[in-house]
This record gives C-alpha cells, structure tokens and sequence, in this order.
C-alpha cells in the first residue's frame, strides 16, 4: 500500500503545530512531515515536540542540512528521538540551500563529499559502533554513543540531482524527493537509486518519499499555480495536484506507480486551513489510494 502523509509548513508559527500533529494523531494520518528552512523552525526541536504531542504518527524531518551540524549532534538527537519514541521519527539529511548555508557560514566546497561523509558516521554511530574519522569534512576521536538506538534506524537522504540520487542509494536507506519531481523524475530518480544500490551491492527496501503540491478546496487551482509560478515551476509538466479527493489521489497513484513509496501531500504556502487539509489527506484522499 502507498504511504501517505502531509506537511506542516514552516510559514506557520511553531505554535500552529501542536494543533495539527494532534490532530494527525487523531485521524489516522500515517506520517507528519516537518521542515528545517532557514531561518525559520528547527527540524529536531519540532520533531520532538510533535512526538512527544501524539501517540502513533510518524514524524519526519525533510530535511536537516548537514552543513549546520556536526555529525555526533545530529547521531544524539537521532538516538534520542528513537529510544524516546521508537520507530516514529524519520531523519532525512541533505545539502541545504546553498545560498542559505552562505549566510552562515557553512557552505561547503563540496557539498557531495560531505554528505557522504556525515552519512557514512551517522550510520554507524546509530549501529553503536566506535569511530575515529579523519575526512576532509568529518573528524571523530574515539566517538561513540552512550545511549545508542535498540533498533536499526533508518536514515534518508534528500536530493535531487544525480549525483545526489547516486550517493543516496550508496549510503542512505531511503531517498526524499521534493514537490519539483514529476512521475517522470520519480521514475528517473529510482532507476538511479536502485542502479547505485546494486552497484555497491546493497540489498534489502530503499524508500522513496516524495512531497506532492496540493491545494484543495476554494481557489485551488489558482493558489497551485501561483506557487508553481512563484518557485519558477511553471512549465513543468505533470507537477501539483488542485481539486477534490478523486484528483488528488489520481496525482498520488501517477506517483506511486512511477515508483514512489510514500506520497506526502505538501499544501501551498498560503493554505487557509491547516487543519483541515490535514484531514482532507486522512479521511478524503487516504481512502481513495491503494
């Protein structure tokens, strides 16, 4: 069955989210996808509230810029959120809006070395392994974790280059793919993702989520196009969802059968209702999508 969920969008306050993640919680939406843009909330601070809020959704984080942390901060955070909550937090990591990481400082020389890096000891530092490291990005002395996971826990890569898509599946064990991705570019993303998986001889799932645009009720279809126009995605084919529950369940299974795992349904920036577009994933779209 394709998974579901639906974004909560920075653009609200950080005391909107109580609301809809309880809400989620009571509807029986699968997952609620959180957002670290700069300069607005923090992904794991969010996270963590909105679990600790609800008892059975899962929370994801799409996603954290590497380039503003150091690995062993973002591996205790991680260990945190799963023994607290198992198996409900979903950490992806990616490059960062290179613009943004500028202002602070942070941007990299080469941001594919060191998400490859960050990926390679994150992953074994939630394994419970003992790392000494000396990348060009990530340096660890004898590091490990007190209050490693119980568990395996998954960690994804966001991208939506090549490159990117390559090194994901080398490294990642599930790949986020963002609004900008038609069913033509799922379909392309996972043939890259599964070639580089077989290449490195990995076996075993390889998620893939993508984020949907939607807007429904009154305007949709107008709200839809100007944030297409606004993110300069115009006259890209086949992208967003605007109507009903039929149209926008038609929109997840072109997705779904393109060969993504999870559709998230992302609202436009300006959405009136958060709360009600929560629902409207839930209880109108859910059942229509196999």
């Amino acid at each position: 069955m394709t998974g579901l969920g639906a974004v909560f969008r920075p653009q609200l306050p950080p005391e909107r989210l109580r609301a809809v993640a309880e809400l989620a919680d009571d509807v029986g939406l699968e997952e609620l996808w959180l957002w670290e843009d700069c300069f607005r909330e923090g992904g794991v601070s969010t996270a963590a509230a909105a679990l600790a809020w609800t008892e059975r959704v899962r929370v994801g984080v799409g996603l954290l810029p590497v380039p503003l942390r150091n690995v062993a901060v973002t591996a205790m955070e991680a260990a945190s959120l799963e023994r607290m909550f198992p198996g409900r937090a979903i950490l992806t990591l990616g490059h960062g809006v290179q613009d943004w990481m500028g202002q602070v400082g942070a941007r990299a020389a080469s941001p594919l070395a060191l998400l490859g890096e960050h990926l390679d000891a994150l992953r074994a530092l939630l394994r419970g392994e003992r790392l000494t490291v000396s990348g060009r990005y990530v340096t660890l002395d004898d590091v490990a974790l007190d209050w490693a996971p119980q568990r395996q826990v998954e960690v994804f890569a966001g991208g939506t280059g090549p490159r990117t898509l390559r090194l994901s599946g080398t490294k990642a064990d599930g790949t986020l793919l963002t609004a900008a991705t038609s069913p033509a570019g799922v379909r392309e993303a996972r043939r890259i993702v599964d070639e580089a998986r077989g290449a490195a001889g990995r076996d075993g799932a390889h998620k893939v989520v993508v984020y949907l645009l939607t807007a429904t009720g009154a305007g949709a279809a107008e709200r839809l196009r100007a944030e297409l126009l606004s993110e300069g995605l115009e006259s890209v084919p086949d992208l967003g969802a605007a109507g009903d529950a039929a149209a926008v369940a038609e929109a997840v299974r072109r997705l779904a059968e393109a060969g993504a795992d999870t559709v998230v349904l992302q609202p436009t920036g300006d959405e009136p209702d958060p709360e009600g577009f929560v629902r409207f994933a839930a209880e109108e779209v859910r059942p229509l999508v196999p």
